[in-house]
């Protein structure tokens, strides 16, 4: 999501002064004022927040904050979004769209449940890893102190996620011929998902210094053992 921009209202070009077209010339020559193309601001706040979760240790972050970092008035973060919560919604969304949009193409061109599971948990811990800021949400640390919902949504996502590992989990309880299926569906899906978390909080609880993704292989092997 690059930064650009379009050129403001052009100035009256038959301004002037006394006949001389001194002003015009100078307006032809003077730097344009620059406006964001409509949505590109949206997209610039939520950027702002992103990079504001990426420091390690940050306290919980204000508008007003927000608003200092972008250089704009609180106002005008609202004429974008009507809360706080709402930009952490979006988020959200991005988060959701990221990783379920690659998730399930993992899970129609794999065959093999066990590289399914392996393969999603390494999605999620490369997306935290690249993006410590979404680390903060997924883990919950960044909505600990912000509106209840926000944590119930972030919930879902992870319910969602669960499920979807829980798919494969089955394939390869019945590949395996278990006779409680079902049972070590939802306790491997359950595990994997621990595993996610504990990573990612772990992440966040070192200042981003322990990477989610050390020692991926050997986990993987005792969990899909």
């Amino acid at each position: 999501m690059n930064d650009s921009a379009v050129p403001a209202d052009d100035l009256d070009a038959d301004t002037h002064v006394d006949g001389s077209g001194t002003a015009a010339a100078a307006a032809s020559t003077a730097p344009s004022r620059k406006r964001p193309k409509p949505g590109e601001r949206r997209v610039q706040i939520l950027q702002a927040l992103a990079a504001m979760l990426e420091q390690p240790g940050a306290e919980r972050i204000t508008t007003a904050a927000l608003a200092a970092r972008l250089e704009v008035s609180e106002a005008a973060l609202y004429r974008h979004f009507a809360s706080k919560a709402q930009m952490f919604e979006a988020l959200i969304e991005f988060i959701e769209q990221s990783l379920f949009t690659l998730a399930n193409q993992i899970l129609e061109r794999e065959p093999d449940p066990a590289r399914q599971v392996a393969r999603v948990l390494a999605l999620v811990l490369q997306f935290g890893e690249k993006n410590p800021g979404m680390s903060r949400v997924i883990a919950g640390e960044a909505l600990a102190f912000e509106h209840e919902r926000l944590g119930a949504r972030m919930n879902q996502c992870l319910d969602r996620l669960e499920s979807l590992l829980r798919q494969s989990y089955r394939a390869l309880a019945d590949a395996r011929g278990s006779t409680t299926p079902t049972v070590d569906a939802q306790a491997g899906a359950s595990t994997a998902l621990a595993l996610i978390l504990g990573r990612l909080q772990r992440f966040v609880r070192t200042g981003f210094k322990r990477l989610p993704t050390e020692h991926f292989d050997a986990e993987m092997r005792l969990l899909l053992a």
